[in-house]
């Protein structure tokens, strides 16, 4: 397969209809950007945790290293599959759970102290209802708003490492991996890869990249599409050992009565994210937080994501407001 960039063919900025909602499959917000003439990397692309899983390496054995940890994690935290171990837990409440499983719960109460809340992986009532309200085209009544978001709340995930059992605290919560399952399975992805002496790849799930190593002797080079015109890269970011993760409006968004409403709920009101901020990419170490930040800063808006990033070593962001305006941080 020759080595040219994935890109996905979006619905565009414009839609009509009282409601509209434009899914995207793979939400590919970043591209690889192909240096020079060299000799072709191995190129396979599987579509795994709904959305299209890319690899490319040198190393003819990446792709099946990787594909196999995406669909061993999909197999746990598929919210839709009432077999997953995360919809088992959804529903019994309490249960001993398997180390991934454990491992990326335990990851989002952390980053729900991070972040403020920004953040929150017991936002699954009030996505759930979103996404049922979205489905039958009519807008959420406020009680309904009210009592869903009544259940977010990390602080009522009671966990013990000892036996690896996590308790929701309150009936009905509900625990939502969307927003952190990819970055999570980014990192086992790499760490299986290194495991295997596999010292170059890239994998670009939906818009989370890791770029493990070097591209034959260069450093990989990620392009950030601009979110008021798709065929435009805005930016280029240049990795070794580094994840960069986009998370924004323009690919995944619904309108209703004329108003653009972002996919990403903000966790304190229960309604759809309108900080200013219409596109987030988050460049740090490890996949997980870049996947993480990158959400969060689209709830937070341009002040509070300064300061957040602040917080982490090693983390760089680039913010785009509605009006077009670019933040480097």
């Amino acid at each position: 397969m020759k080595p040219t960039e994935y890109r996905e063919q979006g619905a565009g900025r414009a839609g009509r209809g009282i409601f509209v909602f434009f899914r995207s499959l793979c939400s590919v917000l970043l591209v690889v950007l192909v240096a020079g003439c060299q000799k072709p990397l191995y190129q396979e692309t599987a579509f795994i945790m709904g959305t299209f899983v890319e690899v490319k390496s040198p190393d003819a054995r990446a792709h099946a290293i990787v594909f196999d940890e995406f669909k061993k994690l999909e197999a746990l935290f598929n919210l839709f599959d009432p077999q997953s171990e995360l919809a088992r837990l959804n529903s019994s409440q309490n249960a001993v759970v398997s180390e991934p499983l454990f491992s990326v719960i335990n990851e989002g109460r952390h980053f729900a102290v991070m972040t403020d809340g920004a953040f929150d992986v017991t936002i699954g009532p009030v996505s759930l209802l979103w996404k049922k309200r979205i489905a039958s085209r009519t807008w959420p009544e406020p009680r309904d708003v009210a009592q869903a978001l009544d259940l977010v709340g990390s602080d009522d995930i009671f966990i013990d490492e000892a036996t690896q059992t996590v308790r929701l605290l309150k009936s009905d919560m509900q625990l939502d991996l969307g927003g952190i399952a990819k970055g999570f399975a980014l990192d086992r992805a790499v760490r299986r890869l290194r495991e295997a002496q596999i010292a170059s790849a890239l994998i670009n799930a939906g818009g989370n990249v890791y770029c493990l190593g070097l591209n034959r002797k260069v450093p990989w080079r990620v392009g950030v599409l601009d979110p008021f015109d798709e065929d435009k890269v805005m930016d280029q970011v240049v990795l070794t050992d580094q994840a960069v993760a986009t998370a924004g409006d323009y690919r995944q968004y619904f309108e209703w009565k004329g108003k653009r409403y972002s996919h990403i709920i903000d966790p304190k009101t229960g309604y759809p994210a309108d900080s200013g901020i219409v596109s987030a990419t988050v460049i740090s170490k490890d996949g997980l937080t870049a996947d993480v930040l990158s959400t969060a800063c689209v709830v937070l808006g341009l002040k509070k994501s300064r300061e957040l990033l602040g917080r982490f070593a090693d983390t760089k962001g680039v913010l785009v407001a509605s009006d077009g305006t670019i933040y480097r941080i």
